[in-house]
This record gives C-alpha cells, sequence and structure tokens, in this order.
C-alpha cells in the first residue's frame, strides 16, 4: 500500500488550476490553426486570427486565455493500492482555493444556486472520484465555463429513436447553442448509462485529445460523420459564419437499460482547458 498526503494533490491541484486557464492544450492549438489554414472566408479567418493571437500571448505572459475561468472540474483517478492520508476534499478545495487566489483568477462560484452569494473563493470545485487499479494517482483540473456549459442538453430517448434519434438530438443542440458557446467548439457525447451516467460521460468525454478517436471504429466512424454534419451548419467561428463550427466530436459510451437511451451533450468552447498530472 503506497501513501500519499492529501497536501501533494492541495499543491498539484492549485498549479494546475493556474497552468490549465494560461496554457491551452497543444492538441486544441492544432485543430484551431488546421482550421484557420483550410477557412476561405475572410471573416472567418481574422476571428481564428485573433483566437491563435489570444493564446499565444496568453502563454508568452502566463495570463488566462479567457476572462470567464470557469468553475474548476476535478478528476481524480486513485489506484486501489494507494493510501491518501489527510482529507481528500479539503485538499481539492484549498488546492482550488489557492489557485484562483495567486494566479489572480476570476471567481464565479455561488455558494447557493438561487441565493447567488459568491463563496470569493471559486470553491468547492466539481470533484469526481474514480477507483482503478495501481498505486498512483491521475489528476486532471479543467476549468470549465459557462457560456458553453449553458448550451449542454440531456436527453433520455426511447431505444426506438436509434441512431437517427441520437444523431438527430446532437445536431440540434449545437444548431440551437449557435455562437453563444462561442466557437470553434468541443462537442462531448455520451450515449447510455443512466440519467447522470451519460452527463458524467459528455464531461469525460471533453478530456480526450481532440487529435484522438474512439478506440472503437463503430463510435470513430460516428465522431467523423458528427463531426462533419456540425461543420456542415455554417455557424463558424463566433457565429460569423465558416468551415468550422467545431474542431473535434467525442463519444464516450456504457450499457444501459433495455427501455432506455440516455444521450447527453456536454459543450466545450475552444478554450478547451484540462491538464494531467500523475502521481
Amino acid at each position: 500500500m503506497r501513501e500519499i498526503s492529501a497536501d501533494v494533490i492541495r499543491d498539484r491541484v492549485a498549479e494546475l488550476a493556474i497552468e490549465a486557464n494560461c496554457r491551452l492544450p497543444r492538441d486544441v492549438k492544432n485543430r484551431i490553426e488546421e482550421a484557420r489554414e483550410e477557412e476561405p472566408r475572410a471573416v472567418a479567418q481574422g476571428i481564428l486570427d485573433k483566437i491563435i493571437e489570444n493564446y499565444r500571448i496568453a502563454d508568452r505572459d502566463f495570463v488566462p486565455i479567457c476572462q470567464d475561468t470557469g468553475v474548476c472540474c476535478v478528476f481524480l483517478k486513485v489506484g486501489q493500492d494507494v493510501h491518501i492520508t489527510g482529507d481528500i476534499r479539503e485538499a481539492v478545495d484549498e488546492g482550488v482555493r489557492r489557485g484562483y487566489s495567486e494566479g489572480y483568477l476570476r471567481k464565479s462560484v455561488v455558494k447557493d444556486p438561487l441565493r447567488r452569494v459568491n463563496t470569493g473563493d471559486n470553491t468547492p470545485a466539481m470533484l469526481y472520484t474514480e477507483i482503478v487499479p495501481g498505486d498512483k494517482i491521475e489528476l486532471t483540473v479543467a476549468p470549465k465555463g459557462f457560456g458553453s456549459e449553458n448550451m449542454s442538453r440531456l436527453a433520455m430517448l426511447k431505444p426506438s429513436d436509434g441512431i437517427e434519434g441520437v444523431k438527430a438530438f446532437i445536431l440540434k443542440t449545437v444548431e440551437e447553442a449557435g455562437p453563444n458557446p462561442c466557437p470553434p467548439i468541443i462537442v462531448g457525447v455520451g450515449i447510455g448509462g443512466t440519467f447522470d451516467k451519460a452527463a458524467y460521460m459528455a464531461k469525460k468525454a471533453l478530456m480526450r485529445s481532440a487529435d484522438e478517436r474512439s478506440a472503437d471504429p463503430f463510435y470513430a466512424d460516428l465522431e467523423a460523420e458528427l463531426l462533419e454534419k456540425i461543420n456542415s451548419l455554417g455557424i463558424g467561428p463566433q457565429g460569423f459564419g465558416g468551415r468550422t463550427t467545431a474542431l473535434a466530436v467525442n463519444i464516450e459510451w456504457y450499457p444501459t437499460h433495455i427501455a432506455g437511451l440516455p444521450v447527453a451533450v456536454n459543450i466545450n468552447c475552444h478554450v478547451t482547458r484540462h491538464k494531467t498530472v500523475v502521481i
């Protein structure tokens, strides 16, 4: 049994909260730059140029890519042979508290969804844990802005709706979102499981590299088909028209009940931020 202090998790969360907000992952940059090379419309070219300039300034000056530094989503894959000493919930929240203070990041979390009083330190984090084999912890910090989060949707389809119903729901969600999630977007999709499991999978799908397709050829083909159809909508960068509305479609799936077909769509803007370390 390997012991890991919760203080180590606290320190890594603080570091990653700052870095994820200031440095866009290379795979997302690659997709944006590819979209710029392939874009024929002058307005869309100009917008993509500004997006590229923005993340290059953020890299150079180590400042936030976007003013919405998001709610902090923290994913922990904990090896079953690890014993964490200390309070993991408090460690994660203290890491967020320190990261958002030391990084001068905007605090966007309210303590109660109806009474709307800001917590002042961007806590609590949205914490997701998973037990896996091994003696290590994989930690991912993913700040999630709400311009895109608000455009996300979940549907409990009927099994008879089938694959065409799933595709129609995903396309409708993106089309109705229009310019609101600051395209070009990345589309995370969760299919199957239960009401809550589908939403969790859609969120996790956003953590996958934009360059990586599903390991299942059936779903890899579906991702490619949906990406092509979404980009044919013509919404384009920031909604001003163009070839690229989405940079990637990432689908995760899970077994489900014979009577159900849950589908969740979690949209992320072009600032799809996440940073992972292994402890």
